[in-house]
């Protein structure tokens, strides 16, 4: 067993989690139990305080083999249910997810976010290239769930189970496009290319020398009932046409109507198009129209009074015009409200894959989200944690938490996460960054994000797998594997870490080291309100690989916590700064100084990929 294998088995520690209470042991020198402490109402807990679960639900357990084919013919193209291939279902349904809440709770999850269940277009792309809807982004009906996943039924029981527990439900919604339903009448010589609003208007059939078409219309800028009443012809730019045994495939019926939806051709994700353009092929919604936005807050606002969920997810928020965000967030905080539920989260979407939170914060701004996933955090552990850069990268995107709206507050709602269904798991990338790197090195620079991930500014997302060692090949389908017994090849031979297991037998071990250490670092923020709502402060940062170090401060009584990580494969030392009324440490995870050096500094001694959570257990004032 090398040196790092055993720093981090030394330090997982034993935890238990009970219904409303938590507790945890840990077994690294100079730590000591930490108190259970009883949690609120799971209805008044704010989003950052979430320790959130992201799961695919086909992928996760399958509790209902006979919803296997959704009821429809058997046949991959027609069901769409081939566990032997990675883009179509496999199985899992909510049945499942209901089967496995004892390992969730185990974990100390408290928000469960899942895909969208909605029903799928079953089966769509060009022939030969076919793939399934099992990932829930092609949806024709948005009223109720996937026959492959369930019924309404069965999703009242596992909302209901979960918040007998005090676990919230985040259902992951799209109002950017439906499945890919419309066809173009020009057929795809053009490829599809976007056709823009300059070269194409809403006032000519095809460009400006067309017919003249939707007389007094003033374009998407005035999103009046009145304005959009003139918008009749969709066939500005192509023309639209839906196929004889797809003319009522959609739910609600409005969305079968091609007036609904932009009709531009394929984006390419960069300017006007971005907005205007469909998501590879998926039809494109009309956010604009007062319809669309109506008719989208209906939809959403249903599964609110039906169900009592928390939360929403919006899918490829950024590609959504932001009037469409100022009608819809109002109407659904409204509602919430209305059915008893004060602290209904809501974050967007709005990939990049660069430590830059201006970008992400501009939406909470200008389109008035009240969080997004904070893909900034996202790319600067990579870059400290795969690309070995310095710490001081985490210290610039924490600099950067003011341009929210709402500033340094608003920042702590902002769900984290390593690594997702589409970019892929961070146990992939950091191997990707890193060549060669040995499993136990990469166990050690796992844990240490999930570390950093639990106890820095956040709402804290583990997506699925990871807590069991999962490391795919790669982004997309190649990062959605199954944690039940897996019959899909290129699952089956990757080398997962801290386990001997592979993805072909079942994965809920709740000994993995992973699955521990969320569960500890889970009953931690539990127990101490300042890891999960207080206050963050940045005490201490490298230009190289190295301590990085930040004070968290209980949001009532205002005492001190330090938190420190050492980024580097060599054991660092640093003098940390701390308030100048701190005198002595509690250790409640890791190695932590007894007292500090001097007022108003405490030397921290870190081995390899090692952290400190620390208390501050005698201060003056």
């Amino acid at each position: 067993m090398t040196p790092l294998r055993r720093l981090f088995l030394a330090g997982v520690g034993a935890c238990v989690l009970s219904a409303g209470l938590s507790g945890c042991t840990s077994t690294r020198s100079g730590a000591r139990p930490v108190a259970s402490a009883p949690l609120p109402d799971f209805r008044l807990r704010a989003p950052g305080e979430e320790v959130v679960y992201f799961v695919l639900p086909d992928r996760f357990a399958n509790g209902d083999p006979a919803n296997d084919l959704g009821g429809l013919p058997e046949g991959r193209l027609e069901s769409g249910f081939d566990p032997e291939a990675k883009g179509f279902y496999h199985g899992g349904d909510l049945a499942g997810l209901s089967s496995k809440l004892d390992y969730l709770q185990g974990m100390g999850v408290t928000a469960i976010w899942f895909a969208p269940i909605f029903q799928n277009k079953p089966v769509q792309g060009p022939e030969g290239d076919e793939s399934a809807g099992y990932h829930g982004y092609w949806v024709t009906d948005f009223t109720r769930p996937d026959p492959h996943f369930g019924t309404r039924a069965e999703f009242k029981a596992f909302v209901e189970a979960a918040h007998a527990r005090g676990i919230k439900v985040y259902m992951d919604i799209i109002t950017n496009h439906t499945a890919d339903v419309i066809r173009y009448a020009e057929g795809d010589a053009t490829g599809y290319r976007y056709r823009s609003r300059g070269d194409f208007p809403y006032s000519r059939k095809g460009g400006p020398g067309g017919a003249a078409i939707n007389p007094g219309f003033a374009g998407d800028d005035d999103s009046s009932e009145a304005n959009f009443a003139k918008l009749v012809d969709p066939s500005y730019a192509y023309t639209p046409v839906v196929p004889a045994g797809e003319a009522n495939v959609k739910k609600p019926e409005w969305l079968n109507d091609p007036v609904f939806y932009h009709n531009r051709g394929n984006s390419t994700f960069t300017g006007e198009d971005s907005r205007f353009g469909d998501f590879a092929g998926l039809d494109d919604l009309f956010t604009e129209h007062p319809r669309v936005r109506q008719g989208m807050i209906d939809i959403y606002g249903k599964w609110i009074d039906d169900f009592g969920i928390d939360g929403f997810r919006i899918d490829t928020a950024r590609h959504v015009d932001p009037g469409f965000w100022q009608a819809f967030v109002p109407a659904m905080l409204d509602r919430a409200k209305a059915n008893g539920i004060p602290n209904f989260a809501i974050f967007g979407e709005v990939y990049k894959d660069v430590p830059d939170n201006g970008y992400i914060a501009q939406y909470t701004r200008r389109d008035g989200l009240p969080a997004v996933l904070d893909f900034a955090f996202q790319a600067a552990m990579r870059e400290v944690l795969g690309r070995g850069k310095g710490t001081v990268v985490l210290a610039d995107l924490y600099d950067g938490d003011v341009l929210y709206e709402g500033g340094e507050a608003a920042a702590l709602n902002l769900p984290t996460f390593l690594g997702n269904h589409d970019m892929g798991r961070f146990s992939t990338m950091v191997r990707e960054d890193r060549p060669g790197i040995g499993q136990d090195e990469l166990l050690a620079r796992v844990a240490l994000g999930h570390a950093m991930l639990m106890t820095l500014r956040g709402a804290p997302v583990i997506y699925y797998g990871d807590e069991q060692g999962f490391v795919g090949d790669g982004g997309d389908q190649l990062a959605r594997e199954d944690m039940f017994p897996s019959r899909t090849a290129v699952y089956n031979d990757n080398a997962l870490i801290g386990t001997d297991a592979t993805t072909a037998q079942a994965n809920f071990d709740q000994d993995h080291p992973l699955y521990r250490l969320v569960a500890r670092m889970a009953a931690l923020r539990a127990a101490h309100p300042a890891l999960r709502r207080g206050r963050q402060d940045v005490r201490h940062y490298e230009q190289e690989p190295g301590v990085f170090a930040v004070s968290r401060f209980d949001p009532v009584s205002g005492a001190e916590y330090v938190v420190a990580f050492n980024t580097a494969v060599t054991p660092k030392t640093a003098n940390v700064a701390v308030g100048y009324g701190a005198r002595a440490f509690d250790a409640l995870d890791g190695e932590c100084p007894a007292a500090v050096s001097a007022p108003g500094t405490a030397t921290f001694g870190l081995a390899p990929l090692s952290w400190a959570i620390c208390r501050v257990s005698e201060a003056v004032r």
